[in-house]
């Protein structure tokens, strides 16, 4: 878990490094695969939210596609205040860590794919066959005359 302090200047500073960041070096560490978790320096509030929510709508500023629609922001407003709200919220967090564990088997299924590929299979016998033959001391084929 990565710690930072977010100072009254409106500064991260990262108790890691021991050094000033900014908010797009924090998305940076979480592209990583680093959790994140960030305090007030007044009062040492959880404001992770908060920076989490404002690096969302900064990638959407920047132009990448939305990853949540307006409808579905619209819906998620609709279950704060609602008793339903926790367990959307579970469900939403279960469904995309399903989508990541099925994305990984996707990916590693491809590579198994990959490796049994016919094509594959012959160039690498192909490639194997060429650089024996290169190598000195290999017999030649012999031609027919």
């Amino acid at each position: 878990m990565r710690e930072f302090k977010k100072y009254p200047n409106r500064r991260l500073y990262d108790l890691e490094e021991s050094r000033y960041v900014t908010v797009d070096d924090v998305r940076k560490f979480i592209l990583r695969g680093d959790s994140i978790h960030v305090t007030d320096s007044k009062d040492g509030a959880d404001i992770t939210r908060q920076i989490l929510l404002q690096i969302l709508a900064e990638q959407e500023a920047a132009g990448h596609e939305p990853v949540l629609t307006n409808r579905v922001i619209e819906q998620v407003i609709r279950f704060y205040g609602d008793n339903v709200g926790s367990v959307v919220s579970r469900y939403i967090e279960q469904s995309v860590l399903t989508f990541l564990e099925h994305q990984d088997q996707l990916r590693r299924r491809m590579r198994e794919m990959n490796d049994l590929n016919p094509f594959n299979f012959m160039r690498q016998a192909m490639e194997r066959t060429f650089n024996e033959s290169r190598r000195p001391g290999s017999s030649k084929p012999k031609e027919d005359g």
